[in-house]
């Protein structure tokens, strides 16, 4: 039933809209039927590979949704490059383009909420962490808070205020500031890490310097006792100087420890400052006092206060040095941001900051620049370096209309170009983002690391008293020694700081090493499951296959015809709407220059058949076998001996005869047969889901070496198929375009999206391919793999090394060996446990993703 057609009181407004399902230029005439109905005066055109519409208008965005939606495909929103034919509608649209916005598909936030990033000081240890995300957690309306301990940030998702997440970080004892801007904060982190180091190694230097002459005098004979006077007196004074050094090197655990405890939390500061309080406090009584205590326990421990805070120091300054290379990949994508851009304006030209530039402004960029922001070509030709976005080696042409990414560099030309997405919009900032918060997130397996964190240092305080009281209870004339020995050890070799940097900070590295390789990973969840898959489930069009169709070869009766079959085909196919359409188009404007334009009299879709039309008087068919031999025409000469037997043929005859054929291919990437080759290596089944017929999808199957797949199928077998693999208990990696594929995307455990990191690709995926490169996928589960691998290596050393050292501190071994593990030798081990555990990470920074051996001969090729 027809609408009553709607009444043109509004502006009328020129769109390019987001659309999924087409697949064919009929595809846009249906949708333009529709629309027509409301409108006749409606211009409707359509580019469905790209899943773009382009509708000019009186009417309202609703009701051009409404049309889309009738002629059965998916409206995904309004493309940010429209511009209206009239400024009135300005209010219109953005109102529209608001409500738009949330329909983005699979959005990560939830309705009324924001998210926000913080950076957090005052953080020492999993305790803290633990102690900082609770608190975050328990504010009003918070969604979900994660705070890392390897970049000292915190991702948070409120419907409530960030002032209120800084107040509830301040009453915990620690210091929150709001992220405003991805770089300043990379900087300020940088800097504030740099000072810090400094700080640490002079504080090391200190307790050192002390620490070491006081070890090597007891080593080598001297008394450690209190024995006379002159005795009390000199170590009167080391204690005072001790206690100096204690101040100055250690203040900032103390200050952390009467934060803890005023707050009533537990966390490593406290740890140190009860042990290395308690060696000095009991080594000063000994001096005052000596008394006191028995003659055989009166031994002092000055030199394992300063040691510990001299050794603990320097661990977290190598742990710094080190940790300040994990977000080097981060580093990277900022460097490609430009500082600097030139602003047309007239007749003038300007040099201004990139943060100035705004939405609608001429820029130029010469020789060499690097691109300052996305935009428009408006005049000019030059190439354009995109391989830092693209992966691409070889420079892209642009000229006027050609669209630009920030941080690409201009090769030899001047451009002027038209801003049309600044700052946080450009696709560079939505990739620094992503990586940013994939780096933040937590994958599953540290779950466990956060439950046993969260009641460690407790524990460990509990543990420190019982072994008091067992040497208490137990031991000999030198009780007081040991117990002062084995508690002081404990509280030391325990701080789970290790435990705290175990996961966040291969996760920082792994997150960077996959962006590195063109994969934007949403967060460590993906990371996970995407090194837990045993199938890989791929499209075709687009993912194995380029998604463009194009004439391989042709073939012509007669030669000298080459002109008039151009003419014929083109413009017969200006007026098509079947898919081959553009690929026709293409190749026939090779064969014609500006004035070899012919006339077409008349036009006839012909349904499942081709088109019929009058070209200056004649008559000719252009379309498939089945028309040819309707019309009666003769295909016997036909080359059928052609290489490219298994594409698709389109023929072209006059009335009489055939005149020529032309093969059509959906041609196979490159790399995608070594792309599979790399999977099977890894032990991954392969799967090929598509929608075209079976012959093309055997064809297409057989040349990547793809042994189970499965064609004509609509989205919604895709997606029973990725339930089926679930059902059989198979991890499933779906790869797609992010669009078409969305509903198999989004219940895969891991979907990839193939493209150049549009927004709907990012939204409708796990994990986003910026080199639109098959082989991305196969070097992510590398990563992934090999970050989760890592992972474990440092929870197993982590939880190893506490659960190993804490029984030998509180000696265990005394009974058999009539061995104490030294206080000085447990601050060294618990430095090292932390250093050990950030250069097992970085070692990921080493990593390499293997090739097959196809892979190494398309490199080399």
């Amino acid at each position: 039933m027809k609408r009553p057609q709607e009444a043109n009181t509004s502006p009328i407004l020129e769109l390019e809209l987001n659309v999924t399902g087409m697949s064919c230029q009929g595809c846009v005439s249906k949708v333009r039927k529709m629309i027509q109905e409301k409108s006749p005066e409606a211009i409707v055109e359509g580019t469905p590979k790209e899943h773009k519409l382009k509708v000019t208008s009186g009417l309202s965005l609703a009701s051009i949704e409404a049309s889309i939606q009738d002629a059965g495909y998916q409206f995904l929103g309004v493309s940010d490059s429209n511009e209206l034919a009239h400024s009135e509608g300005d209010e219109k649209l953005k109102v529209d383009s608001d409500n738009v916005e949330a329909k983005k598909v699979k959005s990560e936030l939830p309705e009324n909420s924001s998210s926000y990033q913080f950076s957090i000081s005052g953080m020492t240890c999993a305790s803290c962490v633990n102690t900082v995300q609770m608190a975050l957690a328990s504010s009003e309306g918070v969604v979900s808070a994660d705070v890392n301990f390897a970049n000292h940030t915190a991702q948070v998702v409120t419907k409530g205020s960030s002032e209120a997440l800084i107040k509830a970080v301040a009453g915990t004892g620690y210091q929150a500031s709001l992220i405003l801007d991805a770089e300043k904060s990379e900087e300020e982190r940088g800097q504030r890490e740099l000072t810090e180091y400094r700080d640490k190694c002079k504080a090391s230097a200190l307790g050192l310097g002390l620490g070491i002459p006081l070890m090597l005098y007891g080593v080598m004979g001297g008394n450690m006792m209190v024995s006379s006077l002159t005795d009390r007196v000199v170590w009167l004074l080391v204690g005072l100087l001790t206690l100096w050094i204690m101040i100055q090197a250690g203040k900032h655990y103390f200050r952390g420890a009467w934060k803890a405890f005023s707050t009533h939390q537990a966390n490593m500061d406290m740890l140190i400052a009860l042990g290395t309080g308690s060696a000095w406090f009991y080594s000063m009584l000994v001096v005052l006092m000596p008394n006191w205590f028995p003659q055989n326990t009166n031994h002092l421990y000055f030199e394992a206060s300063v040691m510990i805070i001299g050794l603990i120091n320097l661990g977290q300054a190598l742990e710094l040095r080190a940790r300040r290379k994990t977000s080097k990949a981060l580093h990277r994508l900022l460097d490609l941001r430009p500082k600097m851009a030139t602003r047309v304006e007239g007749e003038s030209e300007s040099r201004i900051n990139v943060s100035d530039i705004k939405v609608g402004d001429t820029l130029r960029v010469r020789s060499g620049d690097k691109i300052p922001v996305d935009g428009e070509v408006l005049e000019g030709s030059s190439t354009v370096n995109e391989s830092m976005l693209t992966g691409e080696a070889a420079p892209i042409e642009k000229t006027p209309g050609s669209l630009l990414s920030a941080g690409t560099v201009n090769g030899q030309g001047s451009l002027l170009f038209n801003a049309t997405r600044i700052g946080a919009d450009t696709l560079l900032a939505q990739i620094i983002t992503m990586v940013g918060k994939a780096q933040n997130s937590k994958p599953p397996i540290s779950v466990l690391a956060d439950k046993v964190s969260a009641i460690f240092v407790p524990s460990v305080m509990i543990i420190a008293i019982l072994t008091a009281l067992a040497w208490f209870n137990l031991g000999n004339e030198s009780v007081f020694s040991y117990m002062l020995v084995t508690t002081i050890s404990v509280l030391i070799i325990a701080c789970p700081c290790a435990l705290g940097l175990a996961t966040p900070i291969s996760t920082m590295i792994g997150v960077g090493k996959a962006a590195e390789y063109g994969g934007l990973i949403r967060n460590g969840d993906a990371l996970q499951r995407a090194s837990e898959l045993t199938v890989v489930v791929l499209d075709k069009t687009g993912t194995i296959t380029e998604g463009k169709p194009k004439v391989v070869e042709q073939w012509l009766v007669d030669p000298s015809q080459q002109t008039l079959v151009a003419q014929v085909v083109s413009a017969l196919e200006a007026r098509a709407n079947h898919p081959l359409a553009d690929a026709l188009l293409q190749h026939c404007q090779k064969h014609l220059d500006g004035n070899d334009k012919a006339t077409l009299d008349e036009f006839e879709s012909l349904v499942g058949l081709g088109v019929k039309g009058n070209v200056q008087g004649k008559i000719f068919y252009l379309g498939n076998e089945r028309l040819m031999q309707e019309k009666g025409i003769h295909l016997g000469v036909a080359n059928d001996e052609s290489q490219y037997s298994d594409a698709t043929r389109v023929y072209l005859a006059d009335e009489a005869s055939l005149m020529a054929i032309f093969y059509i291919e959906d041609p196979i990437k490159k790399g995608v047969k070594a792309a599979i080759s790399s999977f099977k290596a890894q032990g991954l089944k392969v799967v090929m889901l598509t929608g075209d017929n079976l012959e093309t999808a055997e064809a297409v199957a057989k040349a990547v070496g793809i042994e189970d797949f499965h064609a004509q199928l609509m989205p919604d077998d895709k997606l029973n198929w990725v339930k089926r693999l679930q059902e059989e208990n198979e991890v499933v990696g779906m790869i797609g375009d992010g669009i078409n594929d969305a509903p198999a995307l989004a219940q895969a455990d891991v979907g990839f999206a193939m493209g150049a990191g549009t927004d709907v690709a990012m939204e409708s995926a796990d994990i986003t391919l910026i080199h639109n490169d098959l082989k991305g996928v196969a070097d992510v589960i590398q990563i992934s793999k090999a970050t989760l691998r890592n992972i474990k290596q440092n929870l197993w050393g982590a939880f190893a090394y506490n659960s190993l050292g804490i029984p030998i501190a509180a000696g265990i071994f005394f009974p058999f060996t009539g061995w104490l593990l030294s206080p000085v030798i447990a601050g060294a081990a618990m430095s090292l446990s932390s250093v050990t555990v950030v250069t097992n990470a970085n070692r990921l920074r080493l990593f390499r993703v293997s090739r097959s051996d196809v892979q190494k001969t398309e490199e080399v090729e």
